[in-house]
């Protein structure tokens, strides 16, 4: 059983959520928050799995309440997965980078967002096909030049078989895909994705994947992205 605190300003769409996660037998609502702040409070002391966050709430906007959940030691396992009005919207892009797990949009259909809180739940990211690729691309185009001393320490320690596999979590390939592109078995691909996020210090997929750009492995634009998902 997995456990969600949901987090938005208004009233209905909270009971609404909370319902709706209530009504499935693997997943339960253990709290409501109406603002970033309380958000924060309730993922310290309820320490739910997941968090369904709102992206903007007052107090404290959605984003810093979630880099405030996951960069407190207490509350770091916590996984985060943002909600947006948005399909397009640079608040996504630094969500992910506060730690977010991944986002969904407010209009998600009802079963498709309990397989999203399902997949997040199982610890992979949440990179919705045809929204959080195109993002990553673009506003990673808009990063300064250079690659972050910690960042290029941690990534001379990949090995070259682990930067193959960088690239195409990056460019959106499923695990299957990658074992069947790299001639792989797919229990060796999740042993190397298991290894480059402990090895580039980051705890999901979409940090993979930001990571990935952020230390030019792999550059904007630089390749079709194709075989958008989770990567089971």
């Amino acid at each position: 059983m997995s456990t969600v605190l949901v987090a938005d300003d208004q009233a209905l769409l909270r009971a609404g959520l909370r319902m709706l996660i209530d009504s499935a037998p693997d997943l339960a609502a253990v709290g409501e928050a109406a603002t970033g702040r309380e958000a924060v409070e309730l993922a310290d002391r309820l320490r739910p799995d997941l968090v369904l966050m709102d992206v903007r709430m007052p107090d404290l906007d959605g984003i810093k309440a979630t880099e405030l959940i996951r960069t407190d030691p207490a509350t770091a396992a916590v996984k985060v997965v943002m909600l947006t009005t948005f399909d397009l919207d640079e608040y996504v892009y630094a969500a992910l980078r506060a730690g977010a797990s991944g986002f969904l949009l407010k209009d998600t259909r009802p079963g498709d967002l309990l397989a999203a809180l399902r997949v997040v739940a199982d610890g992979q990211a949440l990179l919705a096909p045809s929204i959080t690729m195109r993002l990553i691309e673009e506003f990673a185009k808009r990063e300064p030049a250079g690659v972050p001393g910690a960042l290029a320490a941690r990534l001379a320690q990949v090995s070259a078989r682990e930067r193959e596999v960088l690239v195409l979590v990056a460019r959106g390939l499923t695990n299957p895909r990658i074992a069947e592109r790299l001639g792989l078995g797919l229990a060796t691909v999740k042993t190397h994705i298991r290894s480059l996020l402990a090895k580039l210090d980051v705890h999901d997929r979409a940090q993979l994947v930001i990571a990935a750009y952020e230390s030019g492995v792999v550059t904007a634009g630089s390749a079709p992205v194709a075989d958008l998902g989770e990567g089971g």
